[in-house]
């Protein structure tokens, strides 16, 4: 079963081929047409944590596509110790034809993807968060016609979006350059993992972030304190506050480098208004392809299940 819990797990071809039919279903669209490619489908959301972006994206998806979709807090499907995971997973399962969780934790995903009959979609975890780096992908191609010697650089803490998104980025060919303050960046095992997969993935962790943009097609940035770190919001502004994205970082990147934030952010904290709002953003085109990608990863997966 082919499931879209990490993109540790994918291929560089997988990735094309699901970048490849986002963009393909986002120009459809464009024009009119939304394919029931998925009629009759079923998506299961089950979610621990709250979300605009990864659940709205996901059911305009379903329903564009032709299929339905049901929302389930982990109250409603029993995991407050009414059920087991693994009973839960094998029931909704045979019911739905693909489940996307959105868990505070990667074991909750792994567990799911061993006992369903169905693929599992990570719509968030402590450690990744492979949908938003597949959208991500998706508007850099677009912005820049290529993702092949790009780099990216990321601004801030070095958490499930930045590993995301640097597995992305090696598996396309992009460089991707860490800039996060001593203890947050990435760890050695991580980059290991990476450098198995991808032998020839460009991964630098540069802390200063003038430094760090100074070649920067993408200048990246996300909130300090994810959810479930709440208790280190105050410390980590302090050790985080030399990192802000503001106009004087931009002006040390290429005139052409663009910003990015997966969202929600935090005005005045990670990042400004006058940034965020900018001519150089694409915070919000980003935002809406969480949809197209949502829709080309449906289908992509559906696709696999039909080849089995």
């Amino acid at each position: 079963m082919k499931h879209l819990d990490t993109l540790l797990r994918l291929s560089a071809t997988e990735v094309g081929e699901i970048l490849r039919q986002s963009a393909e279903l986002k120009d459809r669209l464009k024009q009119g047409e939304r394919p029931p490619l998925l009629a009759g489908h079923v998506l299961a959301l089950l979610f621990e944590k709250p979300s605009l972006r990864t659940r709205i994206s996901f059911e305009v998806a379903m329903t564009h596509l032709g299929g339905s979709s049901l929302f389930l807090s982990s109250a409603d499907a029993g995991l407050n110790g009414r059920e087991s995971l693994p009973d839960v997973a094998r029931v909704l399962s045979s019911y739905c034809d693909c489940i996307v969780i959105r868990t505070f934790s990667q074991a909750v995903i792994t567990e799911a993807a061993q006992y369903a009959e169905c693929p599992i979609v990570n719509g968030l975890s402590d450690i990744s968060h492979p949908c938003q780096a597949l959208a991500d992908l998706l508007t850099i191609q677009e912005e820049f016609g290529e993702l092949q010697g790009r780099t990216i650089t990321f601004v801030g803490d070095a958490n499930n979006v930045a590993r995301s998104l640097a597995v992305g980025a090696a598996l396309t060919g992009a460089r991707f350059v860490m800039s996060a303050p001593a203890d947050y960046e990435f760890k050695a095992e991580f980059l290991e993992q990476i450098r198995r997969k991808v032998p020839e993935a460009r991964i630098d962790q540069i802390p200063d972030p003038h430094q760090a943009v100074a070649e920067a097609d993408i200048i990246y940035t996300d909130v300090w304190a994810s959810m479930g770190q709440e208790a280190e919001e105050a410390l980590r502004k302090k050790i985080f506050a030399p990192y802000q994205v503001n106009a004087d970082l931009m002006r040390r990147a290429p005139k052409t480098a663009r910003f990015m934030h997966c969202l929600p952010a935090r005005r005045g904290v990670e990042v400004t208004d006058e940034v965020l709002d900018g001519p150089q953003s694409i915070a919000f085109k980003q935002a809406e392809n969480r949809l197209h990608l949502a829709k080309g990863a449906l289908v992509w997966l559906m696709q696999q299940r039909k080849a089995r």
